[in-house]
């Protein structure tokens, strides 16, 4: 399940990190729904001590790039954050749709209601090609 939350354009992405880690659910193979990943794949903006906590209290394991100027080193796995492309795509699909990319919707509900249904119609037209 692909969860989004709004927000500002100024405000930066990790302060609603955890409440949207909270509000995804994602379907395991038995077709029963699990809250969280099992690992999580973020670009810089995501690097925080705090977020790895949490991530780390909830036993979720993630790779995160670090941006220049952390001094903390670790492992960091390159074959997973090649993966995260395919929601770097996803999100290019959704701009593809003009009142998506400019913002044309001037209230949040209306924003919201049109990622839904370009959502939907990107789903439904992957579906198909399966």
């Amino acid at each position: 399940m692909i969860t989004f939350l709004l927000t500002p354009g100024q405000e930066n992405d990790i302060r609603q990190a955890e409440e949207l880690m909270e509000a995804g659910a994602i379907r395991r193979s038995s077709g029963q729904m699990r809250l969280r990943p099992r690992r999580l794949v973020a670009d810089k903006a995501y690097t925080s001590k705090a977020f790895r906590a949490y991530l780390h209290h909830k036993n979720i394991r993630y790779t995160i790039a670090r941006r220049k100027n952390e001094h903390r080193s670790g492992s960091f796995d390159k074959s997973h954050y090649r993966k995260r492309n395919i929601i770097e795509r996803l999100i290019n699909r959704l701009k593809q749709f003009r009142r998506i990319a400019t913002r044309y919707e001037k209230r949040a509900a209306n924003f919201s209601a049109m990622i839904t249904i370009a959502s939907l119609f990107l789903f439904s037209d992957f579906a198909y090609r399966l």
